[in-house]
């Protein structure tokens, strides 16, 4: 019996943990810290307890802490440490164009805006909203946008009219663009410029989809030209063609020709823009002799009209049974490489048809044929069908 309990003492003894392990080691590591009741628990135990020579556990090894820093992490050390106490500016415009990523910029961005007696200026947020622009971090730029407007720096008309660009070209963003006009409008010293005009009556325009949707917006054009005139802006022939084009897309001719008799009061001449707006809504309005009139005056300064302003020239005149002069604007239409859709000839063909022209449609078609090359073989058949149809009743 006494034998026995001093065996028992000895297994104890080897199967207690020995004191030189620290404490630090988590239970997964330390079976001597698992129930013995566990099978990883009692499979050590027996391992350790068969062994009456084991007198201490070696430590697992350690896996290094400190990482590896990145290239990218490196990059920005080296130039954190290139910009020396006291930097400008400038200093911080140069370390961010000379970076090809944009994320990166950004960090070199916020870390010297949050140095001691250090401020961004609008030069360093001009440079940092383009380059997130650029680099299609556009959630950067609308964040960096909305601390500009904010007051987080001073403004100038190159920052603004970035932004207003910005914004024109964001569907949602298209009223946070105004608000960045009206805080020059207010300003003393950052007056909105031609550029700015440019870059909000473009967008506008874009809206013009409908006659609803354009009378909608053009009052807003309205108060825009409004504000041109009294802030001494001079527009440019780019400028006044939106504005006549708007107005002309309104139906609102007489204000279009109004803008058009104004053009050389700010040294600007019409181009074929120009006229084609103005003939297009005259047509549009009914007025169809008055764009004729307007469609040969640009011709007669050698002037090329578009697709869009012949065909509805020709649609016009057609509907209004004025054949010659629609054939006359169609084979000049032809004669400047630009060819009519199947609309276009069914409308002048066959009003020729049913006002008992008959003869003449089919010998216009068969002409066309001849002069139109891209006319196919299926508009062909379609025409002379539809001649043939309406010669029969």
């Amino acid at each position: 019996m006494g034998s026995l309990a001093a065996s028992l003492r000895k297994s104890t003894r080897l199967c207690r943990p020995p004191l030189s392990i620290p404490l630090r080691f988590s239970l997964s590591v330390h079976p001597f810290l698992l129930p013995y009741s566990s099978s990883i628990g009692s499979g050590f135990h027996r391992s350790i307890c068969s062994d009456a020579n084991a007198e201490y556990l070696i430590p697992p090894p350690q896996s290094p802490n400190p990482k590896t820093p990145t290239p990218l992490q490196m990059q920005f050390e080296s130039w954190i440490h290139m910009l020396k106490p006291g930097f400008s500016p400038s200093d911080v415009v140069e370390a961010l164009r000379a970076q090809s990523d944009p994320d990166l910029a950004l960090d070199i961005f916020r870390w010297t805006g949050q140095q001691r007696g250090y401020r961004h200026n609008h030069v360093t947020y001009l440079v940092m909203i383009k380059i997130s622009i650029f680099g299609n971090r556009y959630r950067h730029a609308e964040t960096l946008i909305e601390e500009v407007i904010a007051g987080a720096c001073s403004a100038s008309v190159p920052l603004y009219n970035t932004i207003i660009r910005f914004c024109c070209g964001r569907k949602f963003l298209f009223n946070r663009a105004f608000d960045v006009y009206k805080k020059m409008v207010n300003s003393e010293d950052c007056k909105p410029s031609l550029e700015t005009y440019t870059l909000l009556l473009n967008s506008l325009l874009r809206r013009f989809n409908n006659l609803n949707v354009c009378y909608i917006y053009l009052h807003t054009v309205r108060s825009l030209t409004k504000q041109m005139k009294v802030s001494g802006v001079i527009p440019d022939t780019f400028v006044l063609n939106m504005i006549i084009k708007a107005y002309s897309k309104c139906l609102e001719v007489d204000e279009a020709i109004r803008v058009f008799r104004e053009m050389g009061l700010y040294g600007c001449q019409p181009n074929a823009y120009t006229y084609g707006y103005i003939a297009k809504g005259l047509c549009e309005k009914g007025r169809v002799s008055q764009g004729l009139g307007f469609y040969r005056e640009m011709r007669s300064k050698d002037l090329v009209p578009s697709s869009s302003t012949y065909i509805i020239l020709i649609c016009s005149l057609s509907l209004e049974r004025r054949f010659e002069d629609a054939t006359k604007i169609l084979f000049d239409m032809l004669g400047n490489s630009m060819s009519p859709d199947l609309l276009t000839y069914k409308t002048l063909l066959e009003g020729l048809c049913r006002e008992g022209k008959g003869i003449d449609a089919y010998e216009q078609l068969e002409e066309l044929r001849k002069k139109d090359a891209l006319m196919g073989e299926k508009t062909y058949k379609t025409l002379a069908k539809g001649l043939h149809f309406l010669s029969q009743e």
